[in-house]
C-alpha cells in the first residue's frame, strides 16, 4: 500500500514538471516569434562579453532563454553531485558503524575465549598437583638411554 502511494506521488511530480516545461517552451516560442521584425528592433546596441548584440527583442529573448536553460542545467548537475556525495557519506558512516560493531563483537568473543582458556589451564594445574606424577619420558640426565641420546648423558669436553 505504501509503495503504491510513493509511486503515485512521484508520478504526479513528474507530470507537474512536464506540464511546467511544456508551458515554458510554448511561452518562449511565442515570445520569440511575436517579437521579430523591424518593429521590434533593438534601438540601442549593447555588448555581452565583448560580443556586440544586434537584432530584435525576440532574439534577445531567445538568448535569455538559452542562458537560463544553461543555468538550470548547471544547477541540476550541482545538486545531483551534492546528493551523490551525501549518499556516499551516509553509506560510509553506516559501514563504519557496522565495522565498529563487528570489532566490538570480535573483542568480546576473544575475551570470552581467553577466559575459558585461563579457566581450563587453572583446572589442569589443579589436576596435575593432585595426581602422582609418573613421567613416561625420563630426562636424559638421569642415566637412562633415550632416542636422542642413545649412550646416555655425556659430559662436555674439558
Amino acid at each position: 500500500m505504501g509503495l503504491q502511494r510513493k509511486f503515485r506521488e512521484r508520478a504526479m511530480i513528474i507530470i507537474i514538471g512536464l506540464v511546467i516545461l511544456v508551458t515554458a517552451v510554448v511561452v518562449g516560442v511565442a515570445g520569440i516569434l511575436t517579437n521579430t521584425g523591424s518593429g521590434h528592433a533593438l534601438t540601442g546596441g549593447f555588448e555581452v562579453l565583448g560580443y556586440h548584440v544586434t537584432g530584435s527583442t525576440g532574439t534577445l529573448f531567445l538568448y535569455g532563454i538559452i542562458v537560463g536553460a544553461l543555468a538550470m542545467f548547471g544547477l541540476s548537475l550541482l545538486l545531483a553531485g551534492a546528493r551523490r556525495t551525501s549518499r556516499r557519506g551516509r553509506a560510509a558512516r553506516h559501514g563504519l558503524k557496522e565495522a565498529r560493531r563487528e570489532t566490538a563483537a570480535a573483542g568480546r568473543e576473544r575475551d570470552d575465549l581467553t577466559g575459558q582458556r585461563d579457566t581450563a589451564r587453572a583446572q589442569t594445574a589443579v589436576q596435575r598437583n593432585d595426581s602422582p606424577r609418573d613421567d613416561p619420558h625420563p630426562s636424559p640426565g638421569d642415566g637412562h638411554r633415550s632416542w636422542t641420546h642413545p649412550f646416555g648423558h655425556r659430559a662436555a669436553h674439558r
